[in-house]
């Protein structure tokens, strides 16, 4: 007998409408904006009412770097909140949106795997309640307003040699990184190069992710930086008188998501950054919103904890006066086994020497996030191919460094697998104290010196080289008075450096940062390095070829 798919899995799964659900978290009918019988958003007035309810605890699911071999970072963190609940602790997810691209892409989506999934998940993964769609309709609308300004007189002097904003879409589509718009006569505005990014790489994906209501939304939409006038000073959305449009477009984006997993644990959902190329976290209002409702709260941040668990911890907590209880590292021994050299075809046989090389991955990552003096617990996420001998090298590994390990199932057994894990993690709750603070003080350091610090601290390089282009860039957003705000380093996912080929624990490297831009309504520096893009693009054989309707459903998604 054949394991079942993840979507067969998830359509068989029988769901409690919604509303049952939230009950559970002391939510009404009335506060619920319902989107058919298994998905809402929370109102406005729940938001109001639990505002001044003490928070409870806050759990990071972060990972090691990712590897073809999977690691199972989105499912652990669905299992582990199923397993806190089924030990009796109020429990709540809050995650990112999918992606389109990814979807149609290499990827796949993100509503976790196998017995522990959140669901409806072909809805979650494809439009969902179209908070993406509304998200690029607004950054396309600011695109159209600024040429339109351009094409009837220019009044702000806009130099269209150095305009910021890109349009966007929520797919993968190399084609329209560079493109040239305006041809085909005067008819059709001034001819110019632009260029197109994925939808979560835009500043408004981050900036609805860091708004704490909508006032907030408004006022960071406002400072978006679009372009430089022909003086060098910059140009704003709020200039172009954009802002109350974009928020209108935004007025139901802007209110979280809730679905449930396979175990009816309730899963508020809101926003999706990429972590590569943005700060990698669900919106800062689901967060809040659920700290409000459950005792504890398990989120994530995306890619490995270099990338997302970093911009978590350093720009999302400090900008929103979140402050993590426990943070859990996941690795499984595959992905251990890969970075220690051995292809992918051979990764289910025992081999200690390739564990005993690759682990180093797992213990720089541990170094890292005892660096934010927050309890770790590290735990192995299950292959059937794990043998005893691997598991017990990586638990010895990682009680001498200092943090409580666990195995983890759920990925075969939902909630039940995850119960040593649970009790893991309430154990690091309840017995050991967080002392959080960032890796940095982004007030009294240099922009140069925010990015020198991740790439030594967090990456292990020995230095950064800064390209031309990126340091008249940092100068140019200094001196126009943006200082004092964290960096967003964009990234590959998949080395602690900028060279996606170095896996395990790289030494001697630079990084090298090649461009920067600011994103002010966002709240932080973007500082690109390697060939990182803001649009990918598909592969050879995309996703999308094996993903089809039949017998009106959908098959083929994963």
């Amino acid at each position: 007998m054949g394991f079942k798919s993840d979507i067969e899995i998830a359509q068989e799964n029988i769901k409690l409408p919604i509303k049952e659900v939230a009950a559970r978290y002391g939510i009404s009918e009335d506060e619920l904006e319902l989107y058919g019988k298994y998905k809402a958003k929370l109102s406005d007035e729940l938001l109001q009412r639990v505002k001044d309810v003490p928070d409870g605890k806050l759990v990071l699911v972060t990972a090691i770097n990712p590897t073809p071999a999977g690691e199972g970072k989105t499912t652990t963190s669905i299992g582990l909140a199923d397993a806190l609940n089924l030990c009796g602790h109020k429990t709540m997810l809050a995650l990112r949106e999918p992606s389109l691209g990814p979807c149609f892409g290499i990827k796949g989506g993100a509503a976790g795997g196998g017995y522990a999934q959140v669901v409806p998940m072909e809805d979650l993964n494809l439009h969902f309640t179209g908070d993406f769609h509304a998200i690029t309709s607004a950054n396309n609308l600011l695109a159209a307003m600024l040429d339109n300004h351009i094409n009837h007189g220019n009044a702000l002097r806009i130099d269209t040699r150095q305009i910021l904003h890109k349009r966007c879409e929520d797919m993968n589509d190399r084609a329209l990184r560079n493109i040239v718009i305006g041809m085909g006569g005067k008819a059709n505005g001034f001819v110019r190069e632009d260029h197109f990014v994925i939808t979560v790489a835009t500043e408004i994906m981050a900036i609805l992710c860091m708004a704490r209501d909508m006032e907030d939304l408004k006022k960071r939409l406002g400072d978006i930086v679009v372009a430089y006038n022909l003086d060098g000073d910059p140009v704003t959305a709020r200039d172009l008188k954009a802002v109350g449009s974009m928020a209108a477009l935004l007025k139901d984006a802007i209110k979280p998501n809730m679905i449930q997993t396979l175990e009816h644990t309730g899963a508020i959902i809101h926003g999706g950054p990429f972590a590569n190329i943005a700060h990698g976290c669900n919106s800062v209002i689901a967060t809040r919103t659920a700290l409000k409702l459950a005792d504890v709260v398990v989120t994530e941040a995306g890619f490995g904890a270099d990338l997302g668990a970093e911009k978590f911890l350093d720009i999302k907590c400090p900008k929103a006066g979140l402050k993590p209880d426990a943070v859990v590292l996941v690795a499984t021994i595959r992905a251990l086994k890969y970075n220690g050299g051995i292809p992918k075809n051979e990764l289910n046989a025992e081999n200690l020497e390739a564990l005993k090389k690759g682990i180093v991955n797992l213990e720089k990552h541990i170094e890292n996030l005892q660096k934010y003096h927050v309890p770790v617990v590290v735990t192995l996420n299950k292959f059937t191919a794990d043998t005893e001998a691997e598991i017990s090298f990586v638990k010895q590994f990682t009680e001498e460094k200092g943090c409580t390990f666990a195995y983890s199932d759920v990925w075969a057994n939902g909630g039940q697998g995850g119960k040593e894990l649970a009790e893991a993690v309430w154990k690091a709750l309840t017995e050991q104290t967080s002392e959080y603070r960032p890796l940095y003080d982004a007030a009294a350091l240099s922009y140069e010196e925010k990015v020198e610090t991740v790439a030594k601290e967090i990456y292990g390089a020995e230095g950064v080289v800064f390209a031309p282009k990126a340091k008249k860039e940092l100068k140019k957003i200094a001196d126009m008075g943006y200082t004092g705000l964290p960096v967003c380093m964009a990234k590959t996912q998949y080395s602690l450096s900028d060279d996606p080929t170095k896996l395990g624990r790289p030494q001697g490297f630079t990084i090298t940062v090649r461009d920067a831009y600011i994103s002010a309504g966002a709240g932080f520096v973007v500082c690109l390095t390697g060939d990182i893009m803001t649009m990918p693009g598909l592969p050879k054989v995309p996703a999308a070829e094996g993903i089809d309707v039949v017998d009106g459903k959908i098959t083929g998604l994963f």
